[in-house]
């Protein structure tokens, strides 16, 4: 089977061993019925993950498909924003970390295992051509599901992502093109913390970092929290 439907989530669930390809195919095959419709990849690496993207999000613009938000897990990686400085990645960084230049906003990103990655392809035409509306939409969805958890989080003045008081718990980088986004966001589940510990943070040295695992103490299934997280794409983007 492609898709399964595990554990009553609302995402389809595809196979992790397929090709981008073969999830490319699938997804403009079968009947999209969703204004959004959201797919979990399992783990990918970020370079692949981003060639998906691409594809994805032309069919999107030329309309295609229909909007849709990729969710995935992706190998240890930092990322830098079109216009990020590179020396922010510290030359003290782990080694097994990939160095990826990308075409999003924002300075520089960790990516890693135990982190919740979101590529909302989203055709804003149809809800509103604004950059800051879609980002505070993002940032809104990741604390009414922050909420759920009893965590209390917030925006910062002037920043992107969401807090927990003055620690990021997830970051946010997005671009545009023809009002359809692509990039997303990186929720903080149980990653490695020590990988932080190689950057400087979005470019910001006064503030820090934190997950769920650290807050709450526990495991969180993924797939619950992916659910979560739809859902409140649904409430907020009214869809």
């Amino acid at each position: 089977m492609i898709v399964s439907t595990q554990n009553n989530t609302m995402v389809d669930i595809l196979d992790k061993d397929l090709s981008n390809a073969e999830i490319f195919n699938y997804i403009k095959k079968i009947n999209l019925s969703n204004d959004i419709n959201f797919f979990y990849l399992g783990k990918k690496s970020y370079v692949d993950a981003w060639k998906l993207q691409k594809q994805l999000h032309e069919s999107v613009k030329n309309n295609d498909i229909p909007s849709l938000v990729l969710y995935l897990e992706h190998d240890h990686v930092y990322t830098l924003g079109k216009n990020a400085d590179s020396d922010f990645i510290l030359s003290t960084y782990p080694k097994d970390v990939q160095v990826i230049q990308t075409d999003r906003g924002g300075q520089v990103t960790y990516h890693g295992p135990g982190q919740l990655i979101g590529y909302p392809i989203i055709n804003l035409n149809n809800y509103k051509k604004s950059i800051s509306w879609y980002m505070r939409a993002l940032e809104q969805i990741i604390i009414l599901t922050l909420q759920q958890y009893d965590i209390l989080s917030s925006r910062k003045d002037g920043m992107t992502g969401v807090w927990v008081q003055d620690d990021k718990i997830c970051a946010m980088g997005v671009r545009l093109s023809r009002w359809v986004s692509m990039h997303g966001f990186a929720l903080n589940i149980e990653p490695d913390m020590k990988y932080y510990d190689g950057m400087i943070p979005c470019g910001i040295q006064e503030f820090g970092i934190t997950s769920l695992y650290e807050l709450l103490e526990e495991d969180i299934d993924i797939y619950e929290i992916m659910n979560t997280i739809t859902q409140n794409f649904f409430k907020i983007l009214k869809v």
